[in-house]
């Protein structure tokens, strides 16, 4: 496996630190766009260049690089918030958290069955870090937007496997795996305007208070 791909999931692993080590959303939403513009890469490096190719990098780096932290912008704008004020799990802890499902993904990943060409590579590690900081980032933060982030982080994860193999997944489910990401964050988007419109509050916690 050469060098480019290695080194841009290197980044990603790095972008996962930096999330979960940071209370500011305006810089993790970017940390999140960068880390999916970095990802929209790897298939021009893995693939032969076909229209396919192009059309799967193009499209994730529309939605992962631009749509999705747009629209992300936008939601805090409207609620006019800054920062994960009290996570459930404070940084520090979650950043320990991470770095030990980071150390078992290379770990796990060193004990699958592998093909000779991703052996060497980072693709399965990176992939199950992302996992475990999307899902990490879902249950230590209790602000719907960072919980959006944390389940971009998940998609990404998924992304970098489904990279491994494009060639062999039809189009349509690729493609669908990024329509069912915009999806979310449209009911995601939805989902903030009723909470901040009842309570003034994006905190999941006040969820218990709802009423039919």
């Amino acid at each position: 496996m050469n060098t480019p791909p290695n080194l841009i999931l290197l980044f990603v692993i790095l972008f996962n630190f930096f999330i979960l080590g940071t209370s500011r959303l305006a810089t993790c939403i970017r940390s999140v766009a960068l880390q999916g513009a970095l990802l929209s890469l790897l298939p021009l490096f893995l693939h032969t260049s076909t229209f396919h190719t192009y059309l799967l990098a193009g499209g994730a780096f529309i939605l992962k690089g631009l749509l999705m932290p747009w629209l992300l912008f936008r939601a805090i704008r409207q609620v006019r918030i800054r920062r994960e004020v009290e996570p459930r799990i404070g940084y520090i802890p979650t950043l320990l958290l991470g770095a030990l499902t980071t150390a078992g993904a290379f770990i796990f990943g060193d004990r699958l069955p592998l093909l000779p060409a991703h052996l060497h590579s980072l693709f399965i590690p990176a992939a199950l870090a992302t996992l475990a900081a999307g899902f990490l980032m879902l249950i230590t933060r209790r602000k719907a937007i960072t919980q959006v982030l944390g389940y971009l982080m998940f998609e990404n994860g998924i992304f970098i496997f489904g990279t491994l193999l494009a060639e062999a997944m039809p189009f349509m489910v690729e493609m669908g795996v990024l329509l069912d990401m915009l999806v979310a964050i449209f009911v995601m988007g939805i989902v903030m305007n009723h909470i901040n419109r009842e309570f003034s509050t994006l905190n999941t916690e006040q969820l218990s208070l709802l009423r039919e």
